[in-house]
């Protein structure tokens, strides 16, 4: 069981307004239940103020307020998710090169709706213990070796491969220069092209550079509502071109890395729409619209041969980052 100080909620800055209203709605029902006063009409009008509230806040966030929304400590994870949407799972270990398995990894073998799957995605944690010991979510080296593993085995049986991106990026320690990260995530990329079954890519949570790649490679790649998918992080991207992390809100507004924006640049495929107040507020529903969203681009797919989904994948990467400047 969660004690209280588990059960606190964390609240982002722009949350204040709401959060000042919910109390306030609070301290009304507990004075009309002391004083035996019903107040019923006022605390719903209120609750229908405050509902309208958390919808214009989250309706108008920035680019810097969704990395914050982001990388909120309760979003769900990528276990969260698998836990949620599978009728069955079974976690594997290991890369089978450097004899270690990689905490900020994870994947195995599913079944979602009854049928089977290889799942895998990157697994940050809930508190700093946890994150210390998964690392961020930053995978080694063997953490994309691993992956890449499990989605060959996929391959091999004819499993659909479903990936969760859920990373600041990869870990960029000299131990993880030292065992080829560079490579690791080089070979995922080449070898997801070749992949005859069906790839559904998710970005969950925060999805930065190479790290959100290694996993990235897919025929759909599908976004929740507040998440974000850069290059870089906006605190890296305003350190290189201003030499100040303090502009990182700058930075994030200039690098498009919210879903609507990478939807109009043709990144993605789909936007999942989260329940009001973010994924965190009611993983329950953001899961039930993972699973609806997967199992409809994973018919979608199944109506196609391996060889179209090949090229469909090679000229969805091609056509990235391609556009047309129009003289002003």
């Amino acid at each position: 069981m969660a004690t209280t100080k588990e059960r606190k909620p964390i609240l982002l800055d722009f949350e204040k307004p709401l959060v000042e209203l919910e109390q306030r709605i609070e301290q009304i029902r507990d004075l009309a239940e002391e004083n035996d006063v019903n107040v019923a009409e006022q605390i719903r009008q209120l609750e229908i103020r405050a509902s309208q509230l958390r919808k214009e806040i989250f309706d108008t966030l920035t680019p810097a307020q969704r990395l914050q929304v982001a990388r909120h400590p309760r979003r769900p994870s990528t276990l969260d998710y698998i836990q949620a949407i599978s009728d069955e799972w079974v976690e594997l270990h290991g890369d089978r090169a450097t004899g270690t398995d990689d905490p900020a990894m994870v994947g195995g073998i599913a079944r979602l709706d009854g049928r089977p799957v290889v799942i895998l995605g990157h697994q940050k944690g809930r508190d700093t213990k946890d994150n210390v010991a998964r690392n961020f979510g930053m995978a080694s080296p063997g953490g994309y070796r691993k992956a890449i593993r499990l989605m060959t085995h996929a391959n091999r049986f004819g499993m659909p491969i479903i990936t969760f991106i859920d990373t600041p990026g990869a870990y960029a320690g000299l131990e993880a220069e030292r065992l080829g990260q560079g490579e690791a995530i080089a070979y995922n990329l080449r070898e997801m092209f070749r992949l005859d079954v069906p790839i559904l890519c998710t970005v969950i949570g925060e999805g930065g550079s190479g790290g959100a790649l290694g996993i990235g490679v897919g025929d759909r790649l599908l976004m929740f509502e507040h998440s974000v998918y850069t290059v870089a992080s906006p605190e890296a991207c305003a350190a290189i071109l201003w030499k100040d992390a303090g502009k990182a809100a700058e930075a994030a507004e200039a690098l498009k890395i919210t879903a609507p924006d990478l939807l109009d640049l043709g990144v993605l495929d789909e936007i999942l729409p989260e329940p009001s107040g973010g994924a965190h507020a009611d993983p329950l529903q953001a899961a039930a619209t993972l699973k609806t969203a997967l199992l409809n681009h994973l018919s979608m797919l199944d109506a196609l041969t391996s060889q179209q989904r090949r090229d469909l994948r090679y000229q969805k990467f091609r056509a990235i980052g391609k556009f047309d400047e129009i003289p002003a």
